[in-house]
């Protein structure tokens, strides 16, 4: 083989080489960066997956902040809320200040891991407008609705006879 030509043969497979390596890093670190939105209903009935209730993996949890439920720690930035699907309610502690935004029935995003039965958040958002509830989460939130409608029956319909 001509040695100019086993030379641009080597390039050409480094350049490829490099390509791969880089191509790989940037998947890791996407696939890293990645947090799924699931409500307390999809993680406490298990169909958000079995590293997301051992803690093992990073998620966004969406609804609503139960009314009632935000409670803080004297001395300490750290708060204590629940957060509702309408079906079900994750406990949450959040260590940090609190959007201005943040209160009681309003909808809630906050990101982090579980950690036993308690979701332990790192970021919390909120919106502004008490009629606002972020897309993903009402469209996670109308999905658990019609799923629990169609898995539960008709209230009155079991034994009637007309």
């Amino acid at each position: 083989m001509n040695p100019v030509r086993r030379r641009r043969l080597l390039w050409v497979l480094a350049l490829v080489v490099a390509a791969a390596i880089a191509a790989t890093l940037v998947a890791m670190a996407l696939q890293r960066n990645v947090a799924y939105l699931y409500t307390p209903n999809e993680v406490i009935s298990g169909e958000a997956g079995a590293d997301v209730r051992s803690g093992q993996a990073r998620f966004r949890l969406g609804g609503m902040v139960a009314e009632g439920s935000l409670r803080r720690v004297d001395g300490t930035l750290e708060s204590h809320f629940d957060v509702s699907d309408g079906d079900a309610l994750m406990p949450v502690t959040y260590t940090g200040i609190l959007p201005d935004l943040f209160r009681e029935n309003q909808a809630v995003v906050a990101t982090g891991r579980m950690d036993g039965d308690r979701f332990v958040a790192e970021e919390v958002l909120a919106k502004h407008d008490e009629t606002y509830m972020p897309k993903e989460v009402a469209d996670k939130m109308g999905q658990a609705h019609q799923k629990h409608d169609v898995d539960a029956p008709a209230a009155g319909t079991a034994g009637s006879a007309n």
